[in-house]
């Protein structure tokens, strides 16, 4: 006989009889219905523990001092290291939308930031919001270009540039 669903049932011992309450003393469970005698807990409306509360002493938070304070227009910036790039990109240029379908940036990241930890020997033009000085310096000492894009996509002329020789050149214009 196939099963049907007037015969579906649940497994023996799977369920259990619901606690009626509050019905008397013969059943057991009559007058307080399982809340013992008076308190807090025995009172209608209460769910578990008042977050926060510590019996009347003073609570923890209105102990300490409130201090600093959060700023609304935070961007938190998502991390990519040079390692993770170097082993999923072997040449050509590496934006934000080929690090997401290489599973490096969530979709949700709205900022980019390269770090250098790790090595990089290929000659890669990574784009990104963010480079640490010393991750474009490997970018660039490994030939390749770190270039600075705005939230809006569109690449950045270089602010400053890493490499050691303009660095020399700089110095020598500003002891004249």
């Amino acid at each position: 006989m196939g099963t049907t669903l007037h015969t579906l049932a649940p497994n023996p011992g799977a369920t259990r009889k619901r606690k009626r309450v509050g019905r008397g003393p013969g059943s057991g469970r009559g007058k307080t219905a399982g809340r013992g005698q008076k308190g807090q807990k025995a009172r209608a409306g209460h769910h578990g523990a008042i977050v926060g509360f510590e019996g009347g002493q003073m609570p923890m938070q209105r102990r300490l001092p409130k201090r600093g304070f959060s700023n609304p227009f935070r961007v938190e910036a998502h991390a990519v290291n040079l390692d993770a790039i170097a082993a999923r990109f072997s040449e050509g240029t590496v934006d934000i939308d080929a690090m997401r379908k290489a599973g490096l940036v969530p979709k949700k990241a709205q900022v980019v930031k390269v770090l250098a930890n790790g090595d990089i020997d290929k000659p890669l033009t990574i784009q990104a919001h963010r480079f640490s000085k010393s991750a474009a310096a490997k970018v660039e000492a490994a030939g390749g270009k770190a270039e600075i894009v705005g939230l809006d996509g569109t690449v950045k002329p270089a602010t400053h540039d890493t490499s050691a020789a303009s660095a020399g050149a700089q110095d020598d214009t500003a002891n004249d």
